[in-house]
C-alpha cells in the first residue's frame, strides 16, 4: 500500500474535522463548481467523474444540486466514508476504487467533466508520475468535455518553501479544533505531517504523514495541452472564491 493510500485511509474518519462545518462546505464548493460548469457551457445533464473524491466533499455537494456524479479514489477508507455520507445526505453517487493514473482500468465510459480537487495531483512525486496521471484523466474525458482541478499555489510557496502551514482554528460549541501541517522539503518535494487537535469533550490529537511534490502551474498546463486539451485557464481564489487556484482545461 502506498503512503498516499495509508494517509487517506487513516485520515478518513477525521477528515471532516479539517472544516468548521463539513456539510456547509459541500454546499459552498458545489455552488462554486456549478458556476464554473455553467460559465463553460455545461448544465446539470453533464455526467461528472470526481476522480479524487475523498470522503465525497465535492461529489456529494454536486449530486445534491442535481448532477449525475461518479466518485473514485485510491483510498478504500475514504470510499467507505463517502458512501456513508452520501446515504446520510440522501443523494445517489456511484463510488468506485480507482487510481487516477489508470482510470481506464475501472471505467469504460468517458465523462463530460472530470474533477480532482483539494491538491490531489501533487501526490504525483515525479514529473513522469504526473504525466501518467494527466494522460489517464484526459483520456477519460469526452471530446468537448472539461477537466477541473485545484492545487496549492506552489508558484508562490516555492519562493520561500515554508516549514509549516498556518493553522485553522475552528471554535465550536464544545471547545475548538485546531489543524495545521509541518513541511520538510527536499528539492521540490516535501514530507507533510497533518496534525488535528480536537479540544472539545476530551483532548485528542491526530497525526497523519504523507508526501507531495510542489507542482508549478506551467508544468500542469504543458501536460494538459500535450495530452489533448485545447484550452487551459488558471483561476485564482480572488476570482472563484475557492481556497486554492483552479485549472479549467477543455478537451
Amino acid at each position: 500500500m502506498s503512503i498516499t493510500q495509508t494517509f487517506y485511509d487513516n485520515l478518513a474518519s477525521q477528515y471532516d474535522k479539517l472544516f468548521l462545518d463539513w456539510q456547509a462546505t459541500t454546499q459552498e464548493q458545489a455552488a462554486i463548481l456549478d458556476r464554473l460548469f455553467v460559465d463553460n457551457g455545461f448544465d446539470k445533464s453533464a455526467h461528472i467523474l470526481d476522480c479524487a473524491c475523498g470522503i465525497g466533499t465535492q461529489a456529494i455537494g454536486l449530486a445534491a444540486i442535481g448532477y449525475k456524479v461518479t466518485g473514485s479514489d485510491i483510498s478504500d477508507g475514504e470510499i467507505a466514508e463517502a458512501k456513508e455520507r452520501a446515504k446520510k445526505n440522501n443523494v445517489s453517487v456511484s463510488f468506485e476504487h480507482a487510481d487516477f493514473c489508470a482510470l481506464s482500468d475501472t471505467f469504460s465510459e468517458q465523462f463530460d467533466i472530470v474533477i480532482a480537487m483539494d491538491n490531489a495531483l501533487p501526490h504525483m512525486l515525479t514529473s513522469n508520475d504526473l504525466a501518467y496521471a494527466i494522460k489517464s484523466i484526459v483520456n477519460q474525458i469526452k471530446d468537448g468535455g472539461m477537466f477541473v482541478a485545484s492545487i496549492r499555489d506552489y508558484d508562490a510557496l516555492l519562493m520561500d518553501k515554508p516549514p509549516y502551514s498556518p493553522p485553522y482554528i475552528h471554535k465550536t460549541e464544545k471547545g475548538q479544533r485546531v489543524s495545521f501541517q509541518t513541511w520538510t522539503w527536499e528539492g521540490d518535494n516535501y514530507r507533510l505531517i497533518q496534525y488535528i487537535v480536537d479540544d472539545e469533550d476530551t483532548l485528542q490529537v491526530g497525526k497523519f504523514e504523507c508526501e507531495y511534490r510542489a507542482t508549478r502551474r506551467q508544468e500542469m498546463t504543458d501536460l494538459l495541452m500535450a495530452n489533448g486539451c485545447s484550452e487551459v485557464v488558471w483561476m485564482l481564489p480572488e476570482t472563484t472564491g475557492f481556497y486554492q487556484p483552479i485549472v479549467v482545461a477543455k478537451k
